[in-house]
């Protein structure tokens, strides 16, 4: 089947299958192809740069998430360090600046992210006809050896499956694709829930390495999770750094599909924003209520927290002006009445001077929005 142009409606319709995408036979496939959200790191709404990393948690680049268990601290961050004309701009770079050189059983560090099971159907997992799926990325670090890649199916107990590769070249981009089959148990979950976890290890302690690597899917066994991978916290000289992530349908690796940055952002906001541009009005000296309208629906009601109640200016200034003749700083959040497309805040101020039914607003971003998975 040959067409001029794929559209991710044919897709969801079943005109065009993961099949049809594997086999080459459509002469597009540039369709949203990528499972993977963000895969040329070019969005990081939180931060370019954040050090003393030392527990879970999302920091930089978008949809990636770190997971860490007492294994070294690190500093994260949006680099320009990327694969020489490869045409991508920024990759994240994870570097050790206090190294753990003997880890604790349980100790692990993983870079991962979480796909929604309703964009993972296609994939026919838990049928006779499940697609194999194939992962490339761009990789580089001093530290050479084999790392490992692993996919996790949180909708069946964990199963998981994982491969190694190898980083041959000190300080040297490499290009990696790893092919894993297709699994004929346990299907996704069609709804927005995490259902697939596609992790990046980078240490880990006995507990996930004192067994045989899992290569086919396969029930929970930690100890057969990242055998083999090797101790990048092992030393304050040691960076990894990855770009180009893409996971696709198919036992091949296509090339990296580029979205323009709008997509790409819309894509990003549907599982964390920003907030600004509040309005509303005080219940007295120190308390008001202002009216959020998302940028973008998203993923679920998100939890919302503060980022900077206390800077009088800059882009998080995070000040209610009250009438437009005063400012008070925001010592305290509580989102309200959360749905998918927008939120109240319940915001309280310092210092008191705010008088009631007076209209408020707010100075920059400074409210976060997660509906992360």
């Amino acid at each position: 089947m040959a067409i001029d142009k794929v559209t991710s409606a044919a897709i969801t319709d079943g005109t065009i299958t993961s099949s049809d995408l594997a086999s080459g036979t459509i002469a597009n496939q540039s369709a949203f192809k990528n499972i993977i959200i963000n895969g040329d790191m070019s969005i990081a709404q939180r931060s370019t740069s954040v050090s003393s990393i030392t527990g879970n948690g999302y920091h930089t680049i978008d949809r990636f998430q770190t997971v860490a268990s007492s294994l070294g601290t690190w500093t994260q961050s949006q680099s320009t360090d990327v694969p020489t004309g490869q045409g991508f701009a920024t990759s994240l770079k994870m570097d050790c600046t206090t190294a753990d050189a003997s880890p604790s059983a349980s100790d692990e560090l993983r870079i991962r992210q979480n796909v929604e099971g309703q964009n993972l159907q296609y994939l026919k997992k838990g049928t006779s006809s499940a697609e194999s799926v194939t992962i490339s990325f761009w990789v580089k670090s001093n530290k050479t050896g084999t790392y490992i890649a692993e996919l996790m199916d949180n909708d069946n107990s964990y199963r998981h499956i994982g491969n190694s590769y190898t980083i041959s070249s000190a300080n040297t981009w490499e290009k990696k694709t790893i092919t894993f089959a297709g699994d004929t148990t346990g299907a996704f979950d069609n709804d927005n829930s995490g259902s697939l976890a596609i992790s990046f290890w980078l240490g880990a302690g006995s507990t996930y390495t004192s067994g045989t690597l899992q290569t086919s899917w396969g029930s929970l066994a930690q100890a057969n999770r990242a055998v083999g991978q090797v101790n990048l916290a092992d030393s304050t000289s040691n960076e990894w750094y990855i770009t180009g992530v893409q996971l696709e349908a198919g036992t091949s690796a296509s090339d990296f599909e580029f979205l323009p940055v709008d997509a790409n952002l819309e894509r990003c906001l549907r599982y964390y924003q920003q907030a600004g541009v509040c309005s509303g009005r005080a219940y007295n000296t120190t308390n008001g209520e202002m009216y959020y309208s998302f940028m973008k629906k998203m993923r679920a009601a998100p939890s919302a927290s503060i980022i900077d109640g206390t800077t009088s200016g800059g882009e998080n200034g995070g000040v209610v002006h009250i009438s437009g003749v005063s400012s008070h700083n925001i010592t305290s959040l509580n989102g309200d009445k959360l749905t998918t497309v927008s939120c109240t805040f319940q915001v309280t101020c310092s210092g008191g001077g705010l008088s009631s039914g007076a209209i408020l607003g707010i100075q920059g971003n400074p409210f976060a929005l997660s509906a992360e998975l």
